[in-house]
């Protein structure tokens, strides 16, 4: 249960009271220009109001003194952007009418009933109030002195609802458009689907570097040989180095939106990646035809990866068998295929994220990818379309 007196002592209480005031200084001003036309800001609220920028200015102010918690945020329930159609600005102009009359209440309070509240304690200590009626009405002093503190309890009511009210009208009027909404939900996906991809890539970045180090590490403890020792360590500083060097690419991407992907590993590369596998103890048997500085940018970068990803499968769960690689450009797609014996006492992938990773950087560019046991071997085969090479 909500305790009564709690948005007393919440700070958003205060930081919507003072935008409640903040048109009273508009009001104020133009009183003292025309004291004979009260109505009149009511009236050139309208023109204001047709004013895309106004809109902005209204959601930003709204955002920060109504609703505080969800500035910033990109579901917020109060739009800060200007208008883009007719009816976001005929919903300001409302806005900003239901804004002064709420001020207007606001202000009026502000100011008369903390006076009340004086001249009730004036009158109590024997002073002469400002306001007559209140001895006409009240009459006995002691009577004052008791009701002094309620102006300031209705005046602190009052304030709280209008705060709310002034705060459900701008989600009503200032909320965002369902074309604000339908672009929040495409950046959110686009979002997703990133932090999705890069996820990937440390997956089989990192998963990679780590499991030629273990491997690495565990024939150079059971070998008596300080010269493999020396080449495993070696193999692990380079592998650790590109691991390094690829991390840094991704959590660039990762900070600078705008950072170019061309600086992403690709097909052309591939041959490190492979140097990188004989190193760790796979006896690679590579094919390669048609060329890999031909690819398209996105097919060449996730081509890699799913090679990667494939290589670190096979000296995971089939270390020191041999391994048949054959990268194929053709005309119109990229193949790769990955196959390996399986051991004697075989340790079958399960289909977790790597080989699901495989599956879906495939799905992305509208290729296929098949992995599994054929004929006593382990087979990775994907084909992705390039649409155009050259």
């Amino acid at each position: 249960m909500r305790h009564p007196f709690r948005p007393l002592a919440a700070p958003v209480t205060y930081s919507r009271w003072l935008h409640l005031l903040i048109p009273c200084a508009v009001v104020s001003v133009w009183m003292f220009v025309s004291f004979d036309t009260p109505w009149m800001p009511c009236v050139l609220a309208v023109p204001a109001g047709l004013l895309p920028a106004i809109r902005l200015a209204e959601g930003v102010q709204a955002q920060l003194l109504l609703t505080p918690g969800e500035r910033g945020r990109a579901d917020a329930s109060i739009s800060a952007a200007p208008s883009v159609s007719w009816a976001d600005r005929w919903c300001t102009v409302a806005w900003l009418e239901v804004r002064l009359l709420l001020a207007t209440a606001a202000g009026f309070a502000t100011i008369w009933l903390p006076a009340t509240t004086f001249d009730l304690v004036s009158y109590s200590i024997s002073a002469e109030p400002s306001m007559g009626w209140l001895t006409d009405f009240l009459g006995a002093r002691w009577l004052c002195a008791l009701l002094a503190p309620l102006p300031l309890l209705i005046l602190l009511g009052l304030i709280i609802l209008c705060g709310e009210v002034a705060t459900a009208a701008a989600r009503r009027l200032l909320g965002p458009s369902p074309s604000e909404r339908l672009t929040a939900l495409e950046k959110r996906t686009e979002q997703l689907l990133e932090r999705n991809r890069i996820a990937r890539e440390l997956h089989d970045s990192i998963g990679h570097a780590l499991t030629v180090a273990v491997v690495q590490a565990g024939a150079a403890r059971t070998s008596d040989s300080p010269e493999f020792t020396a080449r495993a360590l070696a193999v692990i500083e380079e592998t650790g180095r590109n691991a390094l060097e690829d991390l840094e690419r991704v959590l660039k991407v990762l900070r600078e939106s705008d950072a170019p992907v061309s600086s992403q590993s690709t097909m052309s590369e591939a041959g490190r990646l492979l140097e990188s596998a004989r190193a760790s103890g796979a006896k690679l048997d590579v094919e390669m035809t048609g060329r890999l500085d031909l690819l398209p940018g996105t097919v060449s970068r996730e081509g890699y990866r799913i090679l990667q990803e494939s290589l670190t499968n096979v000296l995971r769960h089939a270390h020191g068998v041999p391994v048949r690689v054959r990268i194929a450009v053709r005309e119109e797609e990229l193949e790769l295929k990955v196959t390996n014996p399986l051991p004697a006492s075989p340790c079958t992938p399960s289909g977790g994220s790597g080989l699901r990773g495989i599956r879906e950087r495939a799905a992305l560019l509208g290729g296929r990818a098949r992995a599994g046991q054929h004929k006593g071997d382990w087979i990775v085969q994907v084909r992705l379309p390039t649409d155009r090479i050259g």
